[in-house]
């Protein structure tokens, strides 16, 4: 393989507890962007992985999916260890789950197309009303809490899933069902979030946990499947559990895992870029004013959070064949290491990488991946975002932080889980400012 990081350098973001600092994670991917921008990690208990941090190399091995392959090894990163307890459980597979995200070529483009026209923007357009009913809920409650409450907690992380709760067909008492497997499986190494007995220091953790939250997936949703077999609705459960490849039915671990990733990525991520930008606009008065004067920077201040927040921190991808790249070869058989978060912080792409910007135009950020893999899911966050803003920036006349806000303890999908504010809001009939 070619060039070698220092491990005392690239060791710590094989540590979840480093995303908790991104401060941090900063300093880490600054460094490596300059001095080693695709270079070898050899941390001890992983395999070597080659660590990719510029944009540009991030969107190339995307967008040559038939050359980087997703699901032939972990897509996320684990131990050597906790890799051999999966295999030993799935029977030789390196992945537990088999969603989207864990398969390639016509599979994926199979398996993609199911639910692939319900998330083209034409039709996520005609669930505004129901988002931004949503919305409205959830800044009246806002309001009901005042003057102070936990942003994260209380608002954040519900917000977005209600509404893909909503449009898979999921009952609002099992909403909160779904944030709890959602947090377990996310965030395992979190000690406010991971499963109760949960222990992060157990090679065999993360199989455990996952394959837990599979089983409770698959509990759940066999009655749904059978349910919308027999009884078919205007909801993704409906496409998910009717859903065929090639002419047969989904296979089964395929299937509920459909359910599991639209269960949990579908609003987790939401909810890490929604947090950010309150605990933002708690630190900014200045951009909060500036959103309030000119409601038309909400599409830049929506593209910029993503880019800002950047909740999805890595992916891994494997070389099917030789190739190279910036220079380097690569083999059959790599491990590529792909930092989102580094790729939105390159500074040959993004002029003041470590400024929130509204005027960053373009905004070629990897936030939702790139290439046949991007995210399903963008053009509904986009408009979950900017609905939410809309509605809470003609009320908030100010916030503040009332404490530290707190980040999860997490390596894939990292966000907020503590912003306390005290908010100043208008009342819902614009007849005056009031502290909430």
């Amino acid at each position: 393989m070619g060039p070698r990081i220092p491990p005392e350098l690239v060791a710590p973001i094989f540590n979840p507890a480093t995303f908790s600092n991104p401060d941090k994670v900063d300093e880490i991917f600054t460094r490596l962007r300059k001095d080693y921008p695709l270079a070898v990690a050899e941390v001890p208990g992983f395999d070597p992985h080659w660590i990719v941090t510029k944009n540009e190399d991030i969107r190339e091995i995307c967008r040559l999916s038939d050359i980087f392959h997703n699901g032939d090894r972990s897509k996320m990163l684990v131990s050597k260890a906790a890799e051999g307890l999966i295999r030993e459980y799935t029977g030789g597979d390196y992945n537990i789950l088999k969603t989207l995200v864990h398969m390639d070529g016509e599979e994926h483009a199979a398996y993609r197309k199911v639910t692939q026209e319900r998330f083209m923007p034409r039709n996520i357009a005609q669930a505004e009303p129901m988002i931004r009913a949503i919305a409205r809920t959830y800044i009246d409650k806002l309001e009901q809490l005042g003057p102070e409450c936990d942003f994260a907690a209380d608002i954040a992380f519900q917000y977005p899933l209600q509404v893909i709760c909503e449009l898979i067909g999921i009952p609002k008492e099992d909403h909160l069902t779904m944030l709890k497997l959602t947090q377990w499986m996310f965030d395992y190494a979190d000690p406010d979030l991971r499963r109760p007995g949960a222990d992060p220091n157990n090679p065999a953790e993360q199989t455990e946990t996952w394959s837990l939250v599979y089983k409770q997936f698959e509990n759940y949703y066999k009655p749904v499947i059978e349910d919308r077999q027999r009884c078919p609705r205007d909801d993704l459960a409906t496409l998910i559990s009717n859903g065929e490849i090639n002419g047969c039915p989904m296979e089964h671990r395929a299937q509920i895992s459909y359910f599991v990733i639209a269960s949990t990525a579908g609003h987790d991520t939401t909810a890490a870029t929604t947090a950010t930008m309150m605990w933002l606009l708690a630190e900014r008065p200045q951009l909060l004013a500036q959103l309030k004067a000119d409601p038309g920077l909400l599409p830049a201040f929506v593209e910029e959070s993503i880019r800002w927040t950047s909740p999805v921190k890595h992916f891994l991808r494997s070389a099917v064949t030789d190739h190279e790249i910036r220079g380097q070869h690569i083999k059959k058989g790599d491990l590529m290491y792909l930092s989102y978060v580094s790729g939105n912080r390159d500074e040959e792409i993004f002029e003041d990488p470590f400024e929130f910007r509204l005027d960053r135009k373009p905004n070629r950020h990897v936030g939702f991946a790139f290439g046949n893999h991007v995210c399903l899911g963008q053009h509904l966050a986009r408009l979950e975002l900017k609905i939410f803003w809309e509605e809470l920036l003609a009320r908030l006349d100010s916030v503040e932080l009332t404490g530290a806000p707190k980040l999860a303890i997490a390596d894939l999908v990292c966000g907020p889980k503590s912003v306390p504010v005290r908010l100043s809001m208008r009342a819902a009939t614009g007849t005056g400012a009031r502290t909430a």
